[in-house]
């Protein structure tokens, strides 16, 4: 979608009633968990996402389309490729999309084994989940644009 090299990349996990986030750099195609964005229904406060974006400045965005387990859509991943291509509109920042199956299960693991109570109404792993896609993302090596 761009020619322009990637240095900063941030992720989001589309949710709902939360948006996971992550900040990645390209270089050492690692990434770390950000606070979640609140969103009702889908719908973040964009004010917030603005507020993301200006603080971490990154050159592309890429989401988490959670497909079904045999790779068809479903409603949720519309929402999240939606979300994506706003993303893209309001910012003017190239949008990627990445297969986030199974991200969520793999983000409470990975919180269970660091400790996590296991109430994820009150103490989300977006971010974490956010994390994985990205770094999948970015580490995948049939990824054309790192």
């Amino acid at each position: 979608m761009t020619d322009k090299k990637l240095n900063t990349v941030m992720g989001f996990d589309f949710g709902t009633r939360n948006i996971g986030v992550a900040v990645g750099q390209a270089v050492t195609r690692t990434a770390s968990a950000l606070s979640p964005i609140k969103a009702r229904d889908g719908i973040p406060n964009w004010n917030d996402v603005t507020a993301l974006l200006e603080e971490w400045k990154p050159d592309a965005v890429v989401v988490g389309i959670p497909l079904n387990m045999d790779g068809t859509e479903s409603q949720m991943s519309m929402r999240a490729r939606k979300f994506g291509k706003r993303l893209h509109g309001r910012y003017n920042l190239p949008f990627y999309e990445a297969d986030e199956r199974l991200s969520s299960f793999e983000a409470k693991d990975w919180a269970n084994k660091l400790g996590h109570s296991g109430h994820y109404g009150s103490n989300p792993v977006d971010g974490m989940a956010a994390q994985i896609i990205l770094e999948g993302w970015m580490n995948d090596e049939n990824n054309p644009v790192l």
